[in-house]
Protein backbone atom coordinates (compact mmCIF):
# COMPACT_ATOMS: atom_id res chain seq x y z
CA UNK A 1 0.00 0.00 0.00
CA UNK A 2 1.24 3.51 -0.86
CA UNK A 3 2.67 5.34 2.17
CA UNK A 4 -0.03 7.75 3.42
CA UNK A 5 0.65 11.21 4.92
CA UNK A 6 1.07 11.68 8.67
CA UNK A 7 -2.26 11.26 10.51
CA UNK A 8 -3.90 9.23 7.70
CA UNK A 9 -7.69 9.51 7.50
CA UNK A 10 -9.88 6.50 6.80
CA UNK A 11 -13.23 5.01 7.82
CA UNK A 12 -14.15 1.86 9.71
CA UNK A 13 -16.25 0.27 6.98
CA UNK A 14 -19.85 1.02 6.10
CA UNK A 15 -21.07 4.22 4.44
CA UNK A 16 -24.45 5.86 4.90
CA UNK A 17 -27.00 4.21 2.61
CA UNK A 18 -28.57 6.48 -0.03
CA UNK A 19 -32.35 6.72 0.33
CA UNK A 20 -32.93 4.95 -2.99
CA UNK A 21 -31.01 1.91 -1.70
CA UNK A 22 -33.59 1.48 1.05
CA UNK A 23 -36.34 1.54 -1.59
CA UNK A 24 -34.42 -0.92 -3.75
CA UNK A 25 -34.02 -3.29 -0.80
CA UNK A 26 -37.78 -3.30 -0.31
CA UNK A 27 -38.16 -4.10 -4.01
CA UNK A 28 -35.62 -6.93 -3.66
CA UNK A 29 -37.54 -8.45 -0.74
CA UNK A 30 -40.73 -8.26 -2.83
CA UNK A 31 -39.03 -10.11 -5.68
CA UNK A 32 -39.23 -7.14 -8.05
CA UNK A 33 -35.52 -7.07 -9.00
CA UNK A 34 -33.69 -9.48 -11.28
CA UNK A 35 -30.04 -10.53 -11.08
CA UNK A 36 -28.87 -7.75 -13.40
CA UNK A 37 -30.97 -5.19 -11.50
CA UNK A 38 -29.26 -6.16 -8.25
CA UNK A 39 -25.82 -6.05 -9.85
CA UNK A 40 -26.47 -2.57 -11.20
CA UNK A 41 -27.83 -1.45 -7.82
CA UNK A 42 -24.70 -2.61 -6.00
CA UNK A 43 -22.40 -0.98 -8.53
CA UNK A 44 -24.24 2.36 -8.40
CA UNK A 45 -24.41 2.34 -4.58
CA UNK A 46 -20.73 1.41 -4.25
CA UNK A 47 -19.81 4.17 -6.70
CA UNK A 48 -21.74 6.69 -4.60
CA UNK A 49 -19.99 5.58 -1.41
CA UNK A 50 -16.56 5.78 -3.03
CA UNK A 51 -17.23 9.21 -4.53
CA UNK A 52 -18.38 10.59 -1.17
CA UNK A 53 -15.14 9.36 0.42
CA UNK A 54 -12.96 10.63 -2.42
CA UNK A 55 -14.59 14.07 -2.43
CA UNK A 56 -14.18 14.34 1.34
CA UNK A 57 -10.44 13.72 0.88
CA UNK A 58 -9.95 10.42 2.72
CA UNK A 59 -6.51 8.83 2.38
CA UNK A 60 -7.75 5.23 2.48
CA UNK A 61 -11.25 4.27 1.34
CA UNK A 62 -13.48 1.29 2.05
CA UNK A 63 -16.05 -0.35 -0.22
CA UNK A 64 -18.88 1.25 1.78
CA UNK A 65 -20.37 -2.24 2.38
CA UNK A 66 -23.40 -1.29 0.30
CA UNK A 67 -24.64 -4.85 -0.16
CA UNK A 68 -24.43 -5.91 3.47
CA UNK A 69 -27.45 -6.28 5.73
CA UNK A 70 -27.24 -5.20 9.40
CA UNK A 71 -23.46 -5.57 9.65
CA UNK A 72 -23.21 -9.39 9.64
CA UNK A 73 -26.71 -10.83 9.15
CA UNK A 74 -26.41 -10.98 5.36
CA UNK A 75 -23.39 -13.29 5.61
CA UNK A 76 -25.51 -16.12 6.97
CA UNK A 77 -27.25 -16.44 3.61
CA UNK A 78 -23.88 -17.70 2.35
CA UNK A 79 -23.22 -20.13 5.20
CA UNK A 80 -24.56 -23.67 4.89
CA UNK A 81 -25.57 -25.91 7.78
CA UNK A 82 -27.80 -23.39 9.58
CA UNK A 83 -31.45 -22.44 9.65
CA UNK A 84 -33.08 -19.12 10.50
CA UNK A 85 -34.99 -18.89 13.78
CA UNK A 86 -37.74 -16.34 14.50
CA UNK A 87 -36.57 -13.22 16.36
CA UNK A 88 -37.13 -13.59 20.12
CA UNK A 89 -38.96 -10.24 20.23
CA UNK A 90 -41.00 -8.47 17.54
CA UNK A 91 -42.84 -5.74 19.47
CA UNK A 92 -41.55 -2.32 20.43
CA UNK A 93 -38.31 -0.64 19.44
CA UNK A 94 -35.89 -2.79 17.42
CA UNK A 95 -32.76 -3.51 19.45
CA UNK A 96 -30.27 -6.30 20.07
CA UNK A 97 -32.94 -8.81 21.12
CA UNK A 98 -34.86 -8.38 17.84
CA UNK A 99 -31.86 -9.47 15.76
CA UNK A 100 -32.25 -12.71 13.81
CA UNK A 101 -30.74 -15.82 15.46
CA UNK A 102 -29.69 -18.97 13.61
CA UNK A 103 -29.62 -22.62 14.66
CA UNK A 104 -26.85 -24.91 13.48
CA UNK A 105 -28.17 -28.12 11.92
CA UNK A 106 -24.96 -29.62 10.53
CA UNK A 107 -21.31 -28.79 9.96
CA UNK A 108 -21.07 -25.22 8.72
CA UNK A 109 -19.28 -24.07 5.58
CA UNK A 110 -19.17 -21.15 3.16
CA UNK A 111 -18.53 -22.92 -0.16
CA UNK A 112 -18.84 -19.72 -2.18
CA UNK A 113 -17.11 -17.49 0.37
CA UNK A 114 -18.75 -14.65 2.28
CA UNK A 115 -19.09 -12.35 -0.74
CA UNK A 116 -16.47 -9.88 0.46
CA UNK A 117 -14.12 -10.71 -2.42
CA UNK A 118 -16.82 -9.74 -4.92
CA UNK A 119 -17.52 -6.58 -2.92
CA UNK A 120 -13.83 -5.64 -2.94
CA UNK A 121 -13.32 -6.49 -6.62
CA UNK A 122 -16.23 -4.23 -7.59
CA UNK A 123 -14.87 -1.31 -5.54
CA UNK A 124 -11.33 -1.87 -6.78
CA UNK A 125 -12.57 -1.47 -10.36
CA UNK A 126 -14.31 1.81 -9.49
CA UNK A 127 -11.48 3.70 -7.77
CA UNK A 128 -7.73 4.05 -8.02
CA UNK A 129 -7.41 5.23 -4.40
CA UNK A 130 -5.96 3.04 -1.61
CA UNK A 131 -8.68 0.65 -0.46
CA UNK A 132 -9.19 -1.27 2.79
CA UNK A 133 -11.19 -4.52 2.85
CA UNK A 134 -13.32 -5.21 5.94
CA UNK A 135 -14.03 -8.73 7.19
CA UNK A 136 -16.10 -9.91 10.19
CA UNK A 137 -14.05 -11.75 12.78
CA UNK A 138 -14.84 -15.37 13.67
CA UNK A 139 -16.01 -14.53 17.18
CA UNK A 140 -18.40 -11.89 15.85
CA UNK A 141 -19.81 -14.36 13.31
CA UNK A 142 -20.43 -16.80 16.16
CA UNK A 143 -22.63 -14.42 18.18
CA UNK A 144 -26.09 -15.18 16.62
CA UNK A 145 -25.40 -18.91 16.13
CA UNK A 146 -27.12 -21.37 18.47
CA UNK A 147 -25.20 -24.58 19.10
CA UNK A 148 -26.64 -27.72 17.53
CA UNK A 149 -26.02 -30.28 14.82
CA UNK A 150 -22.34 -31.25 14.79
CA UNK A 151 -21.43 -28.75 17.51
CA UNK A 152 -21.71 -29.29 21.24
CA UNK A 153 -19.26 -26.56 22.27
CA UNK A 154 -18.08 -23.21 20.98
CA UNK A 155 -14.46 -24.30 20.55
CA UNK A 156 -15.11 -26.53 17.54
CA UNK A 157 -17.57 -24.00 16.09
CA UNK A 158 -15.02 -21.19 16.43
CA UNK A 159 -12.41 -23.31 14.65
CA UNK A 160 -14.67 -23.75 11.61
CA UNK A 161 -15.52 -20.03 11.56
CA UNK A 162 -11.79 -19.23 11.74
CA UNK A 163 -11.28 -21.39 8.66
CA UNK A 164 -14.05 -19.52 6.79
CA UNK A 165 -12.58 -16.11 7.66
CA UNK A 166 -9.04 -17.21 6.85
CA UNK A 167 -10.12 -18.47 3.42
CA UNK A 168 -11.90 -15.15 2.75
CA UNK A 169 -8.84 -13.12 3.72
CA UNK A 170 -6.53 -15.19 1.53
CA UNK A 171 -8.96 -14.86 -1.38
CA UNK A 172 -9.00 -11.07 -0.84
CA UNK A 173 -5.20 -10.96 -1.08
CA UNK A 174 -5.39 -12.98 -4.30
CA UNK A 175 -7.88 -10.37 -5.58
CA UNK A 176 -5.42 -7.55 -4.85
CA UNK A 177 -6.24 -6.49 -1.28
CA UNK A 178 -3.18 -5.31 0.68
CA UNK A 179 -4.97 -3.87 3.73
CA UNK A 180 -7.57 -5.97 5.59
CA UNK A 181 -9.48 -5.00 8.73
CA UNK A 182 -10.92 -7.70 10.97
CA UNK A 183 -14.06 -6.51 12.78
CA UNK A 184 -14.35 -7.93 16.31
CA UNK A 185 -16.50 -5.40 18.19
CA UNK A 186 -16.82 -7.66 21.22
CA UNK A 187 -13.06 -8.05 21.69
CA UNK A 188 -12.25 -6.90 25.20
CA UNK A 189 -15.89 -6.56 26.24
CA UNK A 190 -15.79 -9.74 28.32
CA UNK A 191 -12.78 -10.47 30.50
CA UNK A 192 -13.22 -14.24 30.26
CA UNK A 193 -13.11 -14.41 26.46
CA UNK A 194 -10.48 -11.85 25.50
CA UNK A 195 -7.69 -14.41 25.01
CA UNK A 196 -10.00 -16.72 23.01
CA UNK A 197 -10.93 -13.84 20.70
CA UNK A 198 -7.26 -12.93 20.27
CA UNK A 199 -6.37 -16.50 19.30
CA UNK A 200 -9.30 -16.59 16.89
CA UNK A 201 -8.14 -13.39 15.18
CA UNK A 202 -4.53 -14.59 14.94
CA UNK A 203 -5.58 -17.91 13.42
CA UNK A 204 -7.95 -16.14 11.02
CA UNK A 205 -5.11 -14.01 9.59
CA UNK A 206 -2.45 -16.73 9.59
CA UNK A 207 -0.71 -16.82 6.22
CA UNK A 208 -2.51 -13.66 5.03
CA UNK A 209 0.02 -11.45 3.25
CA UNK A 210 -1.53 -8.03 3.89
CA UNK A 211 -1.49 -5.19 6.41
CA UNK A 212 -3.89 -6.27 9.17
CA UNK A 213 -6.03 -4.02 11.35
CA UNK A 214 -8.41 -5.11 14.10
CA UNK A 215 -11.50 -3.02 14.83
CA UNK A 216 -12.83 -3.07 18.40
CA UNK A 217 -15.87 -1.15 19.61
CA UNK A 218 -18.87 -1.67 21.85
CA UNK A 219 -21.55 -2.14 19.23
CA UNK A 220 -23.72 0.15 17.13
CA UNK A 221 -26.84 -1.84 16.28
CA UNK A 222 -29.74 0.63 15.87
CA UNK A 223 -27.38 3.36 17.02
CA UNK A 224 -26.98 1.83 20.48
CA UNK A 225 -23.94 0.30 22.20
CA UNK A 226 -24.27 -3.29 23.39
CA UNK A 227 -22.92 -2.70 26.88
CA UNK A 228 -23.18 0.05 29.47
CA UNK A 229 -19.59 -0.68 30.53
CA UNK A 230 -17.30 0.56 27.77
CA UNK A 231 -13.73 0.19 28.91
CA UNK A 232 -10.59 -1.19 27.25
CA UNK A 233 -8.99 -2.59 30.41
CA UNK A 234 -9.53 -6.19 29.20
CA UNK A 235 -8.00 -5.44 25.80
CA UNK A 236 -4.69 -3.89 26.81
CA UNK A 237 -3.11 -7.08 28.26
CA UNK A 238 -3.46 -8.88 24.90
CA UNK A 239 -2.52 -6.06 22.50
CA UNK A 240 1.03 -7.36 22.13
CA UNK A 241 -0.32 -10.80 21.27
CA UNK A 242 -2.37 -9.61 18.29
CA UNK A 243 -0.95 -10.52 14.88
CA UNK A 244 -1.88 -7.11 13.51
CA UNK A 245 -0.18 -3.81 12.82
CA UNK A 246 -3.15 -1.58 13.68
CA UNK A 247 -5.95 -1.58 16.26
CA UNK A 248 -8.99 0.63 15.61
CA UNK A 249 -10.80 1.90 18.74
CA UNK A 250 -13.74 4.20 19.47
CA UNK A 251 -13.18 7.36 21.52
CA UNK A 252 -15.58 10.08 20.33
CA UNK A 253 -18.79 8.67 21.82
CA UNK A 254 -17.36 7.26 25.04
CA UNK A 255 -14.64 9.83 25.66
CA UNK A 256 -10.94 9.31 26.24
CA UNK A 257 -10.99 7.88 29.74
CA UNK A 258 -7.90 6.64 31.59
CA UNK A 259 -5.39 8.37 29.26
CA UNK A 260 -2.51 7.09 31.40
CA UNK A 261 -3.31 3.58 30.15
CA UNK A 262 -1.92 4.49 26.74
CA UNK A 263 1.56 4.55 28.20
CA UNK A 264 1.19 0.75 27.84
CA UNK A 265 0.39 1.00 24.10
CA UNK A 266 2.83 -1.23 22.17
CA UNK A 267 5.19 0.92 20.12
CA UNK A 268 4.89 -1.39 17.11
CA UNK A 269 1.10 -0.89 16.86
CA UNK A 270 -0.70 1.85 14.98
CA UNK A 271 -3.79 3.25 16.68
CA UNK A 272 -6.83 3.96 14.54
CA UNK A 273 -8.55 6.51 16.79
CA UNK A 274 -12.28 7.12 16.54
CA UNK A 275 -12.67 10.91 16.55
CA UNK A 276 -16.13 11.07 14.92
CA UNK A 277 -19.21 10.02 16.92
CA UNK A 278 -21.39 7.86 14.63
CA UNK A 279 -24.10 7.62 17.30
CA UNK A 280 -24.55 11.40 17.42
CA UNK A 281 -26.80 12.87 14.73
CA UNK A 282 -25.22 16.34 14.69
CA UNK A 283 -21.99 16.66 12.73
CA UNK A 284 -18.81 17.74 14.50
CA UNK A 285 -16.89 20.85 13.50
CA UNK A 286 -13.28 20.55 12.30
CA UNK A 287 -12.16 22.09 15.59
CA UNK A 288 -14.11 19.43 17.54
CA UNK A 289 -12.22 16.78 15.63
CA UNK A 290 -8.87 18.54 16.04
CA UNK A 291 -9.37 18.76 19.80
CA UNK A 292 -10.02 15.00 19.98
CA UNK A 293 -6.89 14.32 17.94
CA UNK A 294 -4.82 16.51 20.24
CA UNK A 295 -6.23 14.56 23.20
CA UNK A 296 -5.06 11.25 21.73
CA UNK A 297 -1.61 12.66 20.93
CA UNK A 298 -1.36 13.98 24.49
CA UNK A 299 -1.72 10.39 25.74
CA UNK A 300 1.68 9.63 24.25
CA UNK A 301 0.65 8.04 20.95
CA UNK A 302 3.31 8.94 18.35
CA UNK A 303 1.95 11.00 15.45
CA UNK A 304 3.48 8.58 12.93
CA UNK A 305 1.52 5.71 14.55
CA UNK A 306 -1.84 7.50 14.64
CA UNK A 307 -4.62 6.98 12.09
CA UNK A 308 -7.94 8.82 12.27
CA UNK A 309 -11.40 7.42 11.64
CA UNK A 310 -14.97 7.45 12.95
CA UNK A 311 -15.83 5.34 16.01
CA UNK A 312 -17.60 2.72 13.90
CA UNK A 313 -19.32 2.22 10.57
CA UNK A 314 -21.88 4.70 9.23
CA UNK A 315 -24.65 2.23 8.32
CA UNK A 316 -26.96 3.69 10.99
CA UNK A 317 -26.29 7.31 9.93
CA UNK A 318 -28.15 9.22 7.16
CA UNK A 319 -25.90 9.77 4.17
CA UNK A 320 -26.20 13.58 4.24
CA UNK A 321 -24.96 13.61 7.85
CA UNK A 322 -22.16 11.19 6.93
CA UNK A 323 -20.88 13.62 4.29
CA UNK A 324 -20.74 16.44 6.84
CA UNK A 325 -18.95 14.24 9.36
CA UNK A 326 -16.39 13.10 6.78
CA UNK A 327 -15.68 16.71 5.82
CA UNK A 328 -15.10 17.61 9.49
CA UNK A 329 -12.85 14.55 9.94
CA UNK A 330 -10.60 15.49 7.03
CA UNK A 331 -10.48 19.21 7.91
CA UNK A 332 -9.81 18.48 11.59
CA UNK A 333 -6.92 16.21 10.63
CA UNK A 334 -5.54 18.97 8.37
CA UNK A 335 -5.59 21.43 11.29
CA UNK A 336 -3.46 19.14 13.46
CA UNK A 337 -1.15 18.21 10.57
CA UNK A 338 -0.45 21.92 10.09
CA UNK A 339 0.28 22.32 13.81
CA UNK A 340 2.68 19.36 13.76
CA UNK A 341 4.39 20.75 10.66
CA UNK A 342 4.81 24.17 12.26
CA UNK A 343 6.24 22.55 15.40
CA UNK A 344 8.71 20.54 13.34
CA UNK A 345 9.85 23.75 11.57
CA UNK A 346 10.38 25.37 14.94
CA UNK A 347 7.79 28.07 14.31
Amino acid sequence: MKTPPILPVSVVGSHGLPGWVWLAREAMEAGRLGTLDVRELLEDATQAALLDQERAGLDVLTTGEMGRVRFIIGFYDRITGIRTLPPPRKLGQPLWDTNTPFEITEKIAAPGGLGIVEEFTLARALTGRPLKATVPGPYTLMVPLKLGGAYRDKTTLLADLVAIVNAECKALVAAGADFIQIDEPHHGMYAGTVHDVTRGINEAVAGVNAKIAVHVCFGNLYGRPFSAVRDYRNLFPVLDDLKASQVVLEFANRGLDAPERFKEWPRRLELGAGVIDVKAFKAETPEDVAERIRGVLACGIAADKLWLNPDCGFWETPRWVVKQKLAALVKGAALVRAELGARADGK
